[in-house]
């Protein structure tokens, strides 16, 4: 009889879900949005209770449509996305409707307390933490402990977006080793929680979840909420891990050496490692694979798809409308328009940094900018220079790579971004190397997600099983006369960065 499983990747936007077939072949997939509230400066926060009623409303669909026997789908599994922190009480009750998303930065103050306790370095070598400090857990965690002292006295566990959902599922606080990484208070190299550290910034640590490897399986589904979903109550809740680490998998980061480019809202590039790998010359992020005994390092633009979104909806409306009429999706329209651009724009440059730069210059100064503009320019030079940009931005992080003597001849893609094929020419041509794109697409989290279900459970013999399913749909290789010209304009395009930090103190002072 076969057997079916669905994973479930929470993300920034709405939850998406898959079934597959247990030859990790995709059965139906849909996707539940839910909103993200501002109600401050610096605040980004969500509704835990939206994310669950997301997977329930997801997964009932999923069954309807499908009319498999719910006996049949064998385990559920999940990708979440990093540095949430959701406080509950013992009896897993949410002690606050509203909580900071990863990329909420209220905790400013709190993270230079806790970075005047802890030397910065030695933080970064122990946890590998190396986003902005107060985007990480223990920084909005200590957050509460001095801004809402209330809710951090009544607080049983804080726990990472998913893992309140499985909480409520299975009735377990547990955390992963992947979410754990990304907290800022985890011994990345023992897989343990810092204590010492914990102790010095007085953050107890049995207010954490308990901590366990992706592969753990967590339980069966409580028989209430069996019920709520529409499945069986011996369906297996397996824990999965942060969207990241996920992803990796689903793009076929599972062995050593090999690095990966996922092109969404937020745009990183990840290389698989056997021991944690820390740059001497940029705050590289690292943290624990959920493949067992590998890690990842990743850098990052944070603002990448949702640049190129930004663009489409001030700039290009029309391609919004000719899309509805031609039964095309506008994004294409847009990028048959920029295709009409010669490399480099005609000397446009095009800076991505909307929301504070990249995780190799990381300032709230940073803001986006076009470059050089004259009469003569286009709007397909507008396009492409963003889709250039955004590229150039990561460039900056494989020089890093580089610098730390990786040799980089090849990068697999994912995300909406990797569905350009000019994207994936200008990717190839600034990062001088061959570019693969496979049919993961934009699932490559809720595959990771299901690929650690399957082994966890052995309907999967290993990982390896993923290059088996992943197929390869296109290889862009570097033209040299393009490369040589974009290694021109790439020291300037990192001058202009440089520049902007500056000119977006002097914006704020106007």
């Amino acid at each position: 009889m076969s057997k079916y499983f669905i994973a479930h990747d929470i993300g920034t936007s709405g939850n998406k879900s898959i079934m597959y077939g247990e030859d990790g072949q995709q059965i139906y997939k849909t996707f539940m949005p839910y909103d993200t509230f501002y109600p401050d400066k610096d605040y980004s926060e969500q509704r835990p209770n939206d994310w669950l009623n997301a997977v329930k409303d997801s997964t009932r669909k999923i069954l309807a449509e499908t009319t498999i026997n719910k006996k049949d789908i064998k385990f559920i599994s999940f990708s979440g996305q990093s540095m949430g922190v959701v406080p509950v009480d013992k009896n897993g009750n949410l002690l606050k409707d509203n909580v900071p998303i990863w990329n909420d930065s209220r905790a400013i103050v709190e993270s230079k307390e806790i970075l005047n306790i802890i030397d910065e370095k030695s933080w970064y070598k122990i946890t590998g933490a190396a986003f902005r400090p107060e985007n990480h857990s223990v920084s909005k965690i200590s957050w509460y402990k001095k801004k809402d002292s209330d809710i951090f006295n009544k607080t049983h566990n804080f726990l990472p977006t998913k893992n309140y959902i499985i909480m409520k599922l299975t009735g377990k606080f547990f955390s992963d080793y992947t979410d754990a990484s990304f907290s800022g208070m985890f011994d990345i190299s023992n897989l343990t929680y810092w204590a010492d550290f914990l102790n010095e910034i007085g953050i107890p640590q049995e207010k954490l979840p308990k901590l366990c490897p992706s592969t753990e399986i967590i339980g069966e589904l409580i028989p209430s909420k069996a019920e709520e979903l529409g499945l069986d109550e011996k369906t297996l809740v397996v824990s999965g891990g942060v969207d990241n680490s996920c992803a990796a998998l689903g793009a076929g980061n599972i062995f050593e050496n090999r690095i990966y480019n996922s092109i969404g809202s937020s745009a990183w590039i990840s290389i698989t490692t056997k021991k944690p790998v820390f740059s001497e010359t940029a705050k590289v992020p690292c943290y624990v694979h959920v493949v067992p005994d590998l890690y990842l390092s990743q850098v990052s633009t944070f603002a990448a798809g949702a640049t190129y979104k930004w663009v489409k909806e001030v700039f290009c409306k029309e391609f919004s409308i000719a899309g509805e009429i031609l039964d095309k999706n506008s994004y294409t329209l847009m990028n048959e328009e920029a295709a009409k651009a010669p490399a480099g724009s005609n000397r446009m440059i095009f800076n991505p940094s909307f929301m504070g730069g990249s995780t190799i210059n990381p300032n709230p100064f940073i803001k986006g900018a076009f470059l050089g503009l004259n009469l003569s320019h286009k709007k397909s030079d507008l396009l492409r220079s963003v889709m250039e940009g955004i590229t150039f931005d990561q460039a900056l992080a494989l020089e890093e790579y580089r610098k730390m003597n990786f040799k980089i001849d090849e990068m697999r893609v994912v995300g909406g971004g990797s569905n350009s094929s000019l994207w994936r020419q200008i990717m190839a041509d600034i990062f001088n190397c061959r570019i693969i794109y496979m049919d993961i697409g934009q699932e490559a989290a809720a595959f990771g997600a299901g690929a650690i279900g399957a082994v966890a459970t052995n309907m999967w013999k290993d990982f390896s099983v993923v290059d088996q399913i992943n197929r390869v749909i296109d290889i862009k290789e570097p033209k040299p006369n393009v490369v040589k010209n974009y290694q021109k304009m790439l020291p300037v395009y990192k001058s202009i960065n440089d520049s902007l930090i500056s000119i977006g103190k002097v914006i704020k002072n106007l």
